[in-house]
């Protein structure tokens, strides 16, 4: 069975990792779209750009995966509106104009909990989002469910990559410098290898029935940004002494971060999805590929 894959955000850090997926399913027809090619504030051409592919569409099935965010979580704070048209309104215009067509798998985040728990955050927790960003993606939760069809929310949490700026990569060049840096240790994730998600995100999308609505895919287990940043400097062979840590109100941001971003994949797994790769041994494997 082919299928016709439309990828928004393709110029952004998943957006590459997941046209990298893509590519090693040489049946399937590929379309990527970035910025340049589409504008999320623009309702007229998403709506448009997504039924000209619809109408072009010649496989047995077609699934969009929206890899497209406003994701300057600092930013946000005082470009609210810009941060709700692109994560709270574009994903229910992609999933209105698939509704019965096509399937959808949005990408949202672990910014739309409150991050007061001490345990992970099962899918059917409250949402409570306590940043602009947060509320953004949260909007985009709900309009991508009020849109019906055949959607899955998918929320993931401390992305990070071969593209793009992230954490991973500024303390992989700390550490290439042998070069001391002070890290937050009061706030706790699952740091995510962008190519495991990716590939999470295919299989979703390449699932035949029907898929949960909503589901977590971080990579397994959990740590803090301390504790993160001693393992890059331990896997490239720097003294992860050089790592010290301290605490978030010592670096206040513009933008609240939660203090816990730990999210419950049991959900993902009862799927019969591809099983989570262990943070750590996804890091080993990610920080050879960084350049």
């Amino acid at each position: 069975m082919s299928t016709a894959w439309l990828v928004t955000g393709a110029r952004g850090q998943l957006g590459h990792d997941l046209l990298e997926v893509l590519a090693g399913r040489p049946g399937d027809a590929v379309t990527a779209l970035g910025r340049a090619e589409l504008d999320l504030t623009d309702e007229t051409a998403v709506r448009g750009a997504v039924r000209a592919w619809l109408d072009g569409v010649r496989a047995d099935r077609a699934v969009l995966v929206n890899a497209a965010a406003y994701t300057a979580v600092d930013a946000a704070e005082t470009d609210e509106d810009t941060a709700t048209v692109v994560n709270g309104h574009a994903p229910g215009w992609l999933a209105q104009e698939l509704a019965g067509r096509a399937r959808l798998v949005h990408v949202s985040t672990d910014y739309v909990f409150d991050g007061t728990a001490t345990t992970p955050y099962p899918v059917d927790a409250p949402v409570a989002p306590r940043s602009a960003y947060g509320r953004s993606k949260a909007l985009g939760e709900r309009a991508v469910a009020a849109a019906g069809g055949d959607a899955t929310v998918v929320r993931t949490a401390w992305v990070y990559g071969r593209h793009g700026a992230n954490f991973v990569r500024t303390m992989a060049g700390r550490a290439a410098a042998g070069a001391p840096v002070s890290v937050v240790d009061d706030q706790v994730g699952s740091p995510t290898w962008s190519a495991d998600l990716a590939a999470g995100l295919v299989a979703v999308g390449e699932r035949t029935g029907p898929v949960p609505p909503l589901l977590h895919r971080t990579d397994a287990g959990a740590v803090s940004w301390f504790g993160l940043a001693r393992a890059v400097y331990e896997e490239l062979g720097a003294d992860p002494a050089l790592v010290s840590p301290t605490t978030t109100a010592a670096f206040p941001r513009p933008a609240p971060r939660p203090a816990w971003s730990v999210l419950d994949g049991s959900a993902w797994l009862a799927a019969g999805l591809p099983p989570q790769r262990p943070w750590r041994e996804a890091l080993a494997r990610a920080v050879r590929t960084l350049g």
